[in-house]
């Protein structure tokens, strides 16, 4: 890495004094010799004479505070003292895989689940190595000693800083099983604590990887194909070379890329390309053609996720039956920080900077597409500016890759927004048909589902549908619903209307807890029971799933009459092993425009490790499905993407946050994720609270609002 890019690496691993410890996940039986970096990290801790912990984190930090959690981790059970803690951003390499992956990547809400257990481990094997060298050197027996705020303390008094320790604790064998905390000793762990990464962000010295320089870098704009599959059928560059500052134009599989001195010229020079698109297949996409599609997908679901009973019986006895068919959009990504990489192919080797989910993956597939052993590949993770299942996605540092292999210069390549709006990673448009029959007490006694939707597992590249057909992440959230019903057959549908999906913040969930919570609500309605004692009541197999509903209800005041003009509207979900109940309080104007006003939610997420990144995670994950809820669709005519920056594709505004306020569950469950279950909870809990108000039921994504004017 070139030392004029970026703050120098390579001085973590100098220096004299300094006690290096890293572990394999899980932790086997090694003895250290005199050198620490002998050890093959996964996990990596530097103790240095100074006292000074450095935590080597080798997730991807992109605002969901991973920087600040695995450190949490480390620092708890070697009971180090915060505040001489610091945290650096791994290598890329094996040893940094993702136990839950198995490969190096940030994403599904994993770090903190994947890593509680084996970080700790590396801590509290460190803590017992300290602990053994100051009993050898006081000559006293080790359970004698306990350790406090980077200190061994002997019973009789005695005390000895770390970093004193640091030469003979270093020659000492490794714990194979070191022993861990009782949660109720925890010091760090469950603590309120600010983000390591901030003071960066506030003073400008965090680099993103849009901040990425290299030295005769030339910047690269493309002109991208509207839909996969399409080529350019005639591309005339004439004006575009005319553009000051461009070098270089180039076409490659996904596009027209120009490449020029800096972004203002590659930009211009991109915009006076003149490309005729031969569209193929995806010439007369429309919405209307992907709504027919999946909608007969959905009728006709065949693979089968769930069946248990006997649904035809059920339906033939029942008191009454509803049905219901909702639809959810396409949705982009929309990063604050649009897609980027800066790449430098140099004979056999090849250097990325980006800020990427997908950094171990990167490795393999840049050494294809630059013909190197993916050992020559180096990935510099910088931080994210938003990624949301978006920089999953192998794109941008593809072409930034092959942009450099064929010009021989290090170039960054930058999308736009309107780029990355027309780039084909979606959320999946989605249409799920329901029915239900109830009994004479309005309890459901038989529930059908279909859902139609493309498949993100088949599309990843890396995942594969299995034998039975059905795409988990397209049924998750629907499959694996709460609710007592004796009688199910829930099934996937697969339509293709030809953009590729992707995923999105929450995958299945952000469509499906839509469908089914509100469907929920539908039944209550017509068994004219009050919403959260209607879902309460199918729960009682449900410990969790009760706890975080009752939480809501009882923080937002379920129950008591809400202001004039006010609903409140309820929804539950479970994703990524947490647990969300959500109220929300809604005004709705005459006009039609609903406000929501506040939004109560409850979360069990297991054990926890910092309560303020949790109650931070669950408000952007309430922003994000809210804006999905009131204005999110990419929609298609004549084959092209309709929207392309934030003045079509909305995003919630200062001036429409609700006040939020988060529960947390005190649990000793394992932890589960919190980066996306906020989000799914939201758009369901909004419509209900609209029927509440309105009496008409909103059943597609984003709300359709002008049916809701009064008169």
């Amino acid at each position: 890495m070139d030392a004029t890019l970026i703050t120098s690496r390579r001085g973590f691993m100098q220096g004299s004094g300094a006690l290096t410890i890293a572990f394999a996940l899980p932790l086997p039986g090694r003895s250290q010799a005199a050198a620490p970096a002998v050890f093959a990290p996964n996990a990596w801790l530097r103790l240095a004479g100074d006292g000074t912990v450095t935590v080597m984190c080798g997730s991807a930090e992109m605002g969901q505070g991973v920087l600040t959690a695995i450190p949490m981790l480390l620092a708890e059970e070697l009971d180090a003292d915060w505040k001489r803690v610091r945290v650096q951003q791994s290598p890329v390499d094996q040893a940094y895989n993702n136990p839950m992956f198995g490969m190096q990547a940030t994403g599904g809400s994993t770090t903190v689940r994947a890593h509680w257990e084996p970080l700790r481990k590396a801590g509290a094997a460190a803590r017992e190595m300290l602990v053994a060298a100051a009993a050898a050197q006081w000559k006293v027996p080790a359970d004698e000693c306990r350790t406090e705020a980077g200190q061994v303390i002997h019973a009789g008094g005695k005390k000895l800083a770390y970093g004193a320790l640091v030469p003979a604790a270093a020659k000492l064998a490794v714990p194979a099983e070191p022993k861990l905390k009782d949660p109720k000793d925890f010091r760090i762990l469950g603590k309120r604590t600010n983000r390591l990464d901030t003071p960066g962000k506030l003073d400008g010295s965090a680099k993103f990887g849009i901040d990425a320089m290299v030295p005769g870098m030339l910047v690269a704009v493309m002109a991208r194909a509207p839909q996969p599959g399409a080529k350019p059928a005639k591309v005339d560059d004439t004006k575009a070379k005319a553009v000051k500052g461009v070098r270089q134009i180039i076409t490659i599989p996904h596009g027209v890329a120009v490449l020029a001195d800096g972004y203002w010229a590659a930009k211009k020079g991109r915009d006076a390309l003149a490309i005729d698109w031969d569209l193929g297949a995806a010439r007369d996409l429309s919405n209307a053609k992907v709504s027919d599609l999946l909608a007969g997908a959905a009728s006709q679901a065949d693979a089968i996720a769930l069946d248990a009973g006997n649904v035809k019986d059920a339906a033939a006895t029942s008191a009454g039956t509803l049905d219901a068919t909702y639809e959810a959009p396409y949705l982009a990504h929309a990063c604050m920080e649009p897609m980027n990489c800066t790449a430098w192919v140099r004979g056999d080797t090849v250097e990325i900077w980006a800020g990427t989910q997908s950094q171990g993956p990167s490795q393999g597939i840049l050494g294809q597409v630059a013909s190197v052993t993916p050992a020559k590949v180096k990935v510099n993770t910088l931080l994210l500016g938003g990624g949301f299942g978006r920089r999953f996605a192998p794109d941008f540092t593809i072409d930034a890759t092959l942009l450099s292999k064929i010009s021989g210069k290090p170039v960054k390549l930058i999308y736009t927004r309107e780029d990355d709006m027309a780039a084909g990673f979606y959320r999946p448009a989605s249409v799920a048909k329901f029915e239900a029959a109830l009994d004479a007490q309005g309890r459901p006694t038989m529930l059908k589902c279909g859902v139609g939707s493309p498949s993100i597992m088949a599309a990843s590249g890396f995942l594969k549908i299995p034998d039975n057909g059905v795409d988990a992440m397209a049924m998750e959230g629907i499959a694996d619903h709460p609710y007592d019903v004796a009688n199910q057959r829930l099934a996937y549908g697969r339509g293709e209307p030809g953009p590729q999906v992707w995923f999105w913040r929450s995958v299945g969930h952000s469509q499906n807890i839509f469908f089914i919570e509100s469907f929920i609500d539908e039944l209550a309605a017509a068994a004219k029971a009050d919403p959260f004692e209607y879902r309460r009541a199918l729960l009682s197999k449900q410990p969790r799933y009760k706890g975080v509903l009752e939480l809501a209800a009882q923080k937002a005041g379920w129950g008591t009459p809400p202001p004039k003009g006010v609903f409140r509207g309820i929804a539950v979900a479970q994703s990524f092993g947490s647990y969300v109940a959500e109220v929300v309080e809604v005004a709705v104007a005459a006009d039609g425009t609903p406000r929501v006003l506040r939004v109560v939610a409850a979360v069990d997420c297991g054990m926890t490790v910092n309560p303020q990144t949790i109650e931070r995670q669950i408000e952007g994950g309430i922003v994000y499905g809210l804006s999905a809820a009131l204005y999110g669709r990419i929609g298609f005519k004549d084959g092209r993407v309709e929207q392309g920056n934030f003045h079509d594709y909305p995003v919630l505004r200062i001036n429409e946050m609700p006040k939020v306020e988060v529960h947390i569950v005190a649990s000793r469950e394992k932890p589960g994720g919190i980066g996306e279950p906020g989000t799914p909870p939201i758009a369901p809990a909004v419509a209900n609270a609209i029927f509440a108000a309105t009496g008409k039921r909103l059943r597609s994504l984003p709300f359709d609002t002008a049916q809701l004017k009064s008169g």
